[in-house]
């Protein structure tokens, strides 16, 4: 059963956050560790925001069935510029990341996946106001690299792990608002590791326009 109140959705979320530090313990440790998974919770973040927006859009023209997750990439592309526009970025229904985590145990090539969904949510907004906003977003969040594991399956390997858990985090439903949910999971997260010299990756976020 789902926690309920207040305290007990933070003390699952503190709890799901310290398992996917002992996932990672070894290899990905302090700034690096928090650019993973603030990186990864702000793509499931930005998938389930845009999905809710497109489907309020859709339900409230009617279309009550509409699910914007299961859409082929093929229909998709109708909403394109509207959603740019309106929210700055844009997300194919197959890269989403409900749809990318369902597939990722079985992708031997998940970290070049992500590395072109990541690439495709920054070309979004080429060309656009958003642009600068959204440019090398995900530039910290490196797939490839060695401190994920030595070779690609073991790499694979761990980001299944952090999709799993980042997926699993309690933040309820977009349509419900549990945007502060997202803010305790970064300030958890700056609890455990102290922040670097500069502008942490927490700041780089939250201070985003799509926040609203």
């Amino acid at each position: 059963m789902a926690p309920t109140t207040k305290e007990a959705q933070r003390a699952e979320l503190h709890k799901t956050i310290w398992r996917i530090a002992n996932d990672l313990r070894g290899s990905v440790d302090g700034w690096d560790f928090k650019t993973y998974v603030l990186g990864m919770l702000f793509y499931r973040f930005s998938s389930e925001n845009l999905t809710a927006y497109i489907n309020k859009g859709e339900h409230e023209a009617g279309e009550v069935e509409f699910d914007y997750a299961l859409l082929p990439d093929s229909d998709a592309e109708f909403a394109l510029r509207e959603v740019v526009a309106e929210k700055g970025f844009f997300v194919l229904p197959s890269e989403l990341f409900q749809n990318v985590r369902k597939r990722a145990a079985r992708d031997e090539n998940l970290n070049e996946t992500l590395e072109r969904v990541f690439k495709n949510i920054e070309g979004s907004a080429l060309g656009t106001d958003s642009e600068d906003d959204i440019k090398g977003l995900f530039d910290d969040l490196d797939v490839n690299s060695r401190k994920l594991g030595s070779t690609v399956a073991k790499r694979n390997q761990k980001l299944v792990k952090l999709l799993d858990a980042i997926g699993d985090l309690p933040l309820g439903r977009w349509e419900d608002n549990s945007i502060d949910l997202f803010g305790d999971a970064y300030e958890y997260l700056m609890q455990m590791y102290a922040a670097n010299a500069g502008k942490s990756g927490g700041e780089y976020y939250m201070n985003r326009p799509w926040f609203d």
